[in-house]
């Protein structure tokens, strides 16, 4: 048999194992003595319970207290959520689908407005994220950067670092200076919710992030070395790591100095294979070496930081040829993350963090030039924070990987192959118990049917073009050892005193179980659908999935002493399956949309979640449960001969034990004032508070044209939106044509005025596939000069929308590419001009620096709930104007969402794709993104709960940015209900300040 790797360090002597890490120094002790850590129960969930936690790895997993962890993480950002409240709701989710961490960037940008300045209030309190993450028992892996890329501006850098001195993202000490005050704040923070210190639960903690610059030389070495020593130095003991951009082998252990600490260093990899892509093995069944994914670093565990659960989409929408969203996730759908993600899982990676799980929403000005401010990503729980069916892989293996403990510990074991040698099937084996997994693919595009004769498994089952399926053989269900499956498993528990275990496959399947059963059992079936025959020490069971919904059967007897429950569910079936853990053991549910928690107080079981469709309730739980309550209402139930309690159907014909969420209704808006700005466009505007634009040097990696001033907007303290300019104009009584050359982020446009008359707009092109990540765009737009008409100066005046900075992913400081006009030259005549530039006021010290731009209705607040609306006129939409420069829409609705439901609700724009314009959305005075008329793709905005108001008063605004070239609206403006459910979780509104 050829040795794997795994085996092969194992024989080599592979020693120390385990380790721990201790103290606020960093340093290092080691915590197992033994060649190897036994496959057993996984760690309990964590919690901040004041003891001391010891992490550690091998090279198969994670040792949490000597116990063997398969860390099983989804990504969300709470950035992308301005609503603390829903950071619960969120993390319950992921829980409850099976995930046990979060991944989490925390972006400098969105917590400093300017050096030395840190705000963690508000939406911004990265400590209570975190102490929700711990009630939700949900372990979190942190990651600072200080760049986190992210698909934010500046790749998370913060507007003013552009403005600085230094060569950012290497050991250059002027940059060094303003990272370590970054990491001070965040890390006083991280270090008071460390798992290991028993304080919290952040048990991973990331530096830099897909950093591929310098990896040979002293600029990267040392960068990553004073990271290295930095976070050590501020407390934080646990394992540290970096996602290296690829599978190329960079920052290795021993890759960069750490401080004579040799075992707190993990090497973990990103990966985002397209749909059709057939699954790369990144581990023990690929080519080996620095280049093969987890074989760079053959005694740390397999460790994927990023997995792709989907992909972001560009303005325009040629990622996804206009489709959006929804493209995404129907390409990257169950079968895709089941695919890539059990060929991962058979290669050994057994740290794996889905990116995204949840997308959320790149509100304000935070979305990088890449992406408009839609994040849905495709994820598992889309924007509006509902569950989708992309759910079920990680539902099923997230439950399987925490219930089940030999999948923590796995060698490559001898090749087997199928009937049919179209699939291919990785067969693992773990040492401890013997159990065999078979991890089976089929790659092609129809569904192949087939057996596995070497494996023993002589039983027919079908897997699905470009699907997989994981079976098993010799596992241990509680008392009882399972002989082999043709559906995969998906928990095994002990509840009560009675052994549970969960199968699932394709609706529709006729699926097999065979236990070994040394005499013949008391076979009880508990649905119509199964079958069963015992023969030469073999429980053969059959059961047609989902067909009438789970399939029971209760086993007695037959060599052990405790029952057995087997259930089978289909993708559908297996989503409304929950285990939920308690004091006095672990409680199953089947039948709401979500469960968040249980208690049992007595003989009472307390259960709260979510239902969406009226759905019965059936119940596993510890032994004497007689009763439970759902969202605080007591259901009437019956004892079942499958040891649970299941709801009582109710006497009313046509219900169900719990009802569905009731009706939403939503008012139509209306009401809308009216009233244009641009005033700075007006050669007599007042503009002497604005600041000059006279300097002469810049850290921009933009070049200032010879004998001009820098016109760069950052260089002024004006980092985000709109920004004003005004040139006063001598000697230009001959002047013919002026040109004006800019620099934005994708999709942003410049328009001109002379003397209060409209030059024209530029605006930089739609993006294509080719151009969908390109990070600054530069043009010149040239207009033609009317005529003098007596007044001297002349006056120029410019608006552009800078849209974003680039997210310097190359590391060669594009960061600091230059946002806002950079050159200004003119044919005819010799004018002198004088310039004047203005944009964003002082931040919003609640909503924070990206909330708001230079445009006059946002710094005089017109924005705000409780604005003046003097000298505004009443107007009715849709909207046919035709005029270049800025009009303003305000409106205020009222809700009424009955308590107990939650609505998700979004905002839809639509008109004529024709007409050139965009739309800034203000919702309370918070900006919910931006909305371009002609280039799309997105129409409807997500209004999270919390800013909006879903029982009182909102105020809308729209400040509408038109071009001139065509009409312009706003055409259809409505509310939309996304998505309810009868449950939620409690919402505090989040503060909106007004005027």
């Amino acid at each position: 048999m050829e040795l794997s790797r795994r085996t092969f360090s194992a024989l080599a002597g592979t020693t120390a194992l385990g380790f721990a890490l201790s103290g606020s120094g960093g340093e290092t002790t080691r915590a197992y003595a033994s060649h190897s850590v036994p496959t057993g129960p996984a760690p309990g969930a964590p919690a901040a319970d004041r003891a001391r936690h010891k992490v550690g790895y091998d090279e198969h997993s994670l040792l949490v207290d000597g116990r063997r962890l398969v860390l099983w993480s989804g990504e969300m950002h709470p950035f992308r959520l301005p609503s603390p409240s829903l950071w619960r709701d969120v993390l319950q989710k992921m829980r409850a689908h099976g995930f046990n961490a979060v991944s989490v960037y925390v972006a400098w940008n969105y917590h400093s407005p300017g050096p030395g300045q840190y705000d963690f209030t508000g939406v911004r309190d990265l400590d209570l994220f975190l102490r929700t993450a711990t009630e939700t028992g949900l372990y979190v892996i942190l990651r600072p950067g200080p760049y986190i890329n992210a698909e934010v501006d500046g790749g998370g850098f913060p507007g003013w670092l552009t403005a600085t001195a230094g060569r950012a993202r290497t050991s250059d000490p002027a940059y060094l200076s303003y990272v370590d005050e970054w990491l001070t704040a965040v890390n006083a923070i991280a270090a008071r919710h460390l798992f290991t210190k028993g304080t919290g639960t952040v048990l991973l903690y990331q530096i830099e992030n897909e950093y591929d610059a310098f990896v040979d030389e002293p600029l990267g070495r040392d960068y990553m070395s004073h990271l290295y020593k930095k976070v050590r130095a501020d407390g934080i003991d646990v394992p540290l790591f970096h996602n290296d951009k690829g599978r190329n082998g960079y920052w290795i252990p021993g890759s960069f100095n750490t401080g004579g600490e040799e075992r707190g260093w993990l090497y973990g990899f990103d990966g985002y294979p397209l749909p059709s892509e057939v699954p790369p093995d990144w581990g023990d069944f690929g080519e080996g070496g620095l280049k093969g994914g987890a074989t760079a670093s053959p005694t740390t565990p397999g460790f994927v930081p990023e997995f792709g659960g989907g992909w972001f989409d560009s303005w325009g929408g040629a990622t996804f040829d206009g489709k959006g969203y929804a493209e995404a996730r129907r390409t990257r759908d169950a079968a895709y993350e089941r695919r890539f993600q059990l060929t991962n899982l058979a290669n050994g990676i057994t740290l794996h963090n889905v990116y995204m799980t949840y997308g959320g929403t790149s509100w304000g000005w935070l979305p990088a030039p890449q992406v408009y401010t839609s994040y849905d990503y495709g994820a598992a729980i889309d924007e509006a924070r509902r569950q989708t069916p992309k759910l079920a892989p990680t539902h099923q293996l997230g439950h399987l990987l925490r219930t089940v403990p030999d999948f923590a510990k796995l060698n490559r074991a001898d090749a087997v192959r199928a009937a049919d040698e179209r699939l291919k099937v990785y067969h693992l084996t773990n040492p401890d118990t013997g159990s065999h997994v078979y991890v089976v693919r089929n790659d092609t595009d129809a569904p192949i049917t087939t057996t596995i004769p070497d494996a023993g498994i002589d039983v027919a089952f079908t897997v699905a073009a470009h699907d997989a399926r994981l079976l098993a053989a010799g596992l241990q269900l509680g008392g009882r050892t399972l002989k082999y499956a043709t559906a995969q498993p998906m928990m095994c528990l002990k509840v009560g005193r009675m052994d549970v275990a969960v199968f699932t496959a394709p609706h529709g399947e006729m699926a097999q179980v065979l236990l070994e059963c040394p005499e013949e059992p008391l076979v009880t079936r508990g649905d119509a659908e199964p079958a069963w025959n015992y023969d030469l020490g073999v429980l053969r069971i059959t059961a047609p999935m989902g067909v009438g919904g789970l399939a029971r059967v209760r086993i007695e007897g037959g060599g052990s002493e405790t029952p057995l429950l087997l259930i089978f569910a289909d993708d559908p079936g297996s989503l409304r399956l929950f285990p939920v853990d308690t004091p006095t053991g672990p409680v199953l549910v089947y039948g709401p949309s979500l469960v968040r928690g249980a208690t049992l107080d007595g003989a009472t079981a307390h259960l709260t979640g979510d239902t969406v469709e009226g759905t019965g309730m059936e119940v596993w739980g510890p032994r004497g449960m007689a009763r439970i309550t759902w969202n605080g209402r007591p259901l009437r139930t019956s004892a079942t001969p499958m040891g649970s309690l299941r709801a009582d159907m109710p006497a009313t014909p046509g219900q169900l034990p719990v009802p569905a969420v009731g009706e939403v209704r939503l008012p139509a808006l209306g009401g809308w004032r009216r009233r244009t700005e641009n005033f700075e466009s007006a050669p007599d505007y007042d503009d002497s508070g604005w600041t000059t634009a006279d300097r002469t040097s810049s850290y921009s990696i933009t070049p200032i044209p010879k004998g001009q001033p820098v016109l760069f907007a950052d260089d002024y303290g004006y980092h985000y939106g709109d920004v004003w300019y005004r040139g006063r104009l001598t000697d230009a009584d001959a002047l013919e044509s002026v040109s004006l050359s800019y620099s934005t982020g994708t999709q942003g446009l410049l328009m001109a005025w002379l003397d209060g008359e409209p030059l024209g707009t530029h605006r930089m092109p739609v993006p294509d596939k080719g151009t969908a990540r390109k990070g600054s765009w530069t043009a010149t737009a040239a207009f033609d000069a009317p005529p003098p008409t007596g007044q001297a100066p002349r006056v120029l005046s410019v608006l552009v929308r800078r849209m974003a900075h680039d997210m310097d992913g190359r590391s060669t400081d594009s960061h600091k590419a230059a946002r806002g006009l950079t050159a200004v030259t003119f044919k005819g005549g010799s004018p002198k001009a004088s310039w004047r530039i203005q944009g964003a006021t002082a931040p919003d010290p609640v909503r924070g620096p990206l909330n708001h731009g230079g445009l006059y209705g946002e710094r005089k607040g017109w924005h705000l709930p409780g604005f003046a609306e003097e000298h505004w006129e009443d107007t009715q939409l849709p909207r046919a104007d035709r005029r270049q420069g800025v009009t303003w829409y305000r409106t205020t609705f009222r809700l009424a969402v009955d308590t107990g439901i939650d609505a998700s609700v979004g905002l839809v724009l639509d008109d004529d794709p024709k007409r050139a314009y965009r739309v800034q959305i203000f919702l309370n005075g918070w900006n919910m993104g931006q909305y371009v008329n002609d280039v799309g793709p997105q129409h409807t905005f997500v209004l999270p709960n919390g800013i909006l108001r879903t029982r009182g008063t909102n105020t809308l605004a729209l400040a509408v940015l038109s071009d001139g070239t065509t009409e312009s609206g706003p055409g259809d403006v409505r509310l939309r209900l996304l998505g309810t459910s009868a449950g939620g979780v409690p919402v505090t509104p989040v503060d909106s300040p007004g005027r």
